[in-house]
């Protein structure tokens, strides 16, 4: 007697063709013109350059595309987002152009989730619609970051306010910054439950000092990474976000749906690397031909040819083991550090083939190189991931028993 059939569908619907087809129309066109703009700095894209770009793109009715369609956007699941940010990433500039970079997009992603109906209206709205950007400030130089149990920023329970104090750093945007998620370990009292806790307010609070901008390899993040200091920040409980003690519960929330934007944005970019070393490798000659006709350089298009097409997979199943409601924490730990190796050594292999000129910014491969670099780090280091997937097979192999393997479900 035939079972069933085991049915797996790799095609996309035509309108996900079609607005795939349009973020990557608007970013080639509109965006990637400014990637010579002088307010594209060291320290990132400006305020100025932000605001300008995402204008642009509301006027396309492209921004934020990937919010709720209750809430303005398209509603898209999560593969439809993988289609939707790989063509947005051909350009650094392009996420932030429609609002889909990071932070904001996972801010937004949790702000959605658990936000209640006022900080909806004061915080999540305006920044759908681009008014705001945010930052999550959780990493700590000494303390919080891959291990985020390290937490050292306090908060106190004074009978009326919540004072917090502490120092983070590697904050991505805080400079101008007018929503801040904070996370500060709330002590004990009388009120409330102690732990980890996420806190929202404005940017402007007395209590919030940047006291600076970090130089860093990578420069696709609007205003940089800053140094912040929270000297008692004075917060009433209006401004808790979900509740007390579950500060680290609510991260998880974002961490699998972060890891894998920032893998579909950066999978964009690594294809917009390689056309134009390919391109170079078609037009520039050596030793009488093409140097793509040279077995050394079509070894390595070939090797970047192949890299997409796992990439690609990791992450499109990993998305869709999320819309079938699966939390993907492994999965996801996965795809990130097999996607920010494979990638990084994607453009290693087109500045290469590039030679002289992949070291210049006579091409945007240099940039995309350098932030690919940083992407090997942050949502936790290719080596933090391994060691909890390493645990996970521990575990697994322990239920399983002497000499059987367990299959991925």
């Amino acid at each position: 007697m035939q079972g069933p059939k085991l049915v797996i569908d790799f095609s996309l619907p035509q309108e996900v063709i079609e607005r795939r087809d349009t973020i990557r129309d608007f970013v080639g066109k509109k965006i990637v013109p400014y990637e010579r703009d002088l307010r594209f700095t060291q320290h990132g894209p400006s305020d100025d350059l932000r605001n300008e770009m995402c204008a642009l793109a509301k006027e396309a009715g492209l921004l934020t595309f990937q919010a709720p369609a209750h809430l303005g956007g398209w509603g898209p699941s999560h593969v439809e987002q993988a289609v939707y940010f790989e063509a947005a990433g051909w350009s650094t500039l392009g996420p932030v152009a429609l609002n889909c970079a990071a932070p904001d997009e996972g801010n937004m992603f949790l702000l959605e989730k658990i936000a209640n109906e006022t900080q909806t209206e004061e915080f999540l709205k305006p920044q759908i619609a681009g008014d705001r950007r945010s930052v999550f400030a959780m990493t700590e130089p000494g303390g919080a970051g891959s291990d985020p149990g390290q937490l050292q920023t306090t908060a106190q329970w004074n009978g009326e306010r919540f004072v917090i104090n502490g120092l983070k750093w590697l904050i991505t945007g805080a400079p101008g910054a007018k929503s801040w998620i904070i996370m500060a370990h709330l002590e004990e009292n009388d009120q409330f439950e102690a732990g980890p806790t996420l806190f929202l307010c404005d940017g402007d609070k007395p209590g919030i000092a940047i006291e600076r901008v970090m130089n860093s390899i990578d420069r696709s993040f609007v205003e940089g990474h800053g140094v912040v200091r929270f000297q008692d920040l004075q917060l009433t409980p209006d401004h808790l976000l979900g509740e007390t003690g579950q500060g680290l519960r609510y991260a998880q929330l974002r961490l699998a749906p972060a890891r894998m934007t920032h893998c579909m944005r950066w999978l964009g970019a690594a294809t917009r690397a390689h056309a134009i070393a390919t391109d170079y490798a078609r037009k520039r000659t050596a030793f009488g031909k093409p140097l793509g006709d040279h077995q050394g350089v079509s070894f390595m298009l070939a090797e970047n040819e192949m890299a997409f097409r796992q990439c690609r997979l990791l992450i499109w199943h990993t998305c869709w083991l999320m819309d079938q409601g699966e939390k993907a924490r492994h999965d996801s730990s996965i795809a990130k550090a097999a996607v920010s190796e494979a990638l990084y050594q994607v453009t290693d292999r087109c500045v290469q083939i590039l030679g002289g000129s992949g070291v210049t910014d006579e091409t945007p491969v240099e940039l995309i190189f350098r932030d690919m670099r940083a992407f090997r780090i942050y949502d936790g280091p290719t080596e933090v991931h391994k060691f909890a997937i390493g645990r996970k097979i521990m575990r697994d192999a322990a239920k399983a028993g002497d000499g059987e393997y367990v299959f991925p479900q």
